[in-house]
């Protein structure tokens, strides 16, 4: 595996990029932190990809501004249901970024995101086609939910003791309704951010189950079926 922080005269914000052996082309993945920021927990989340024989990249979407700022302005996106909000831009400056890197087959790839990334993930997903599959984990819905209906094959985890577990079966229904595929679950007992490791609302049986699952849909849909299969 290949690691190598990104700066920011490559990319907008850097970021951190994670890479299997071999020239490939690998399906690519962009990951998208949480309110944390881009930390150790999601550099580990990135590297799981490249073990799993994805070319990932982790964005940094806090770097170089105010993060106070940062946050109203993602989170006024959020409430208001945008599709088009502050910071896709970023994001899709990223695919491209990824999208050039000759170890990539630009015609696989996918997203990632936890809890704000999530959201991210579904409103970025609804504007760029590029987006062949994306993993929201506990992340809002853009409105109207008429939009939804523009996404790409949606692998989605939800936790039942958390106001998001709302939005992810208003998630799937739309998908149903729109004949899109899908795997959306909802983990009972588990709470936000139930994916990161390193937080107290840690849940290892949703967390290996989730990724499990996340895996083997991206192996379905711009992965190979080994990649599923070895890593699930």
């Amino acid at each position: 595996m290949q690691t190598r922080d990104i700066n920011r005269g490559e990319l907008k914000g850097g970021g951190y990029l994670a890479a299997p052996e071999g020239s490939g082309p690998h399906p690519g993945v962009v990951v998208i932190h949480e309110a944390y920021g881009l930390n150790d927990n999601v550099k580990h989340i990135t590297e799981r990809f490249a073990e799993a024989g994805y070319v990932a990249l982790a964005v940094d979407l806090f770097t170089d501004r105010n993060r106070a700022v940062c946050m109203a302005r993602y989170m006024g996106g959020m409430l208001l249901g945008s599709v088009n909000r502050y910071g896709i831009d970023d994001l899709k400056s990223a695919l491209t970024y990824l999208a050039k890197d000759r170890r990539v087959d630009a015609k696989r790839m996918g997203a990632i995101g936890f809890c704000m990334g999530g959201g991210f993930a579904i409103a970025w997903a609804c504007t760029d086609s590029r987006l062949k599959a994306i993993a929201p984990f506990y992340g809002a819905n853009p409105r109207p939910l008429e939009v939804l209906k523009r996404l790409c094959p949606v692998v989605g985890s939800y936790p039942e003791k958390d106001f998001t577990a709302n939005a992810g079966r208003s998630l799937e229904k739309a998908l149903e309704q729109n004949h899109i595929v899908h795997d959306i679950k909802i983990y009972p007992g588990a709470q936000h951010s139930f994916f990161n490791e390193t937080g107290r609302a840690f849940n290892k049986a949703a967390a290996e189950d989730s990724w499990t699952r996340v895996l083997k849909f991206f192996g379905e849909q711009i992965g190979g079926p080994e990649t599923a299969a070895d890593n699930a």
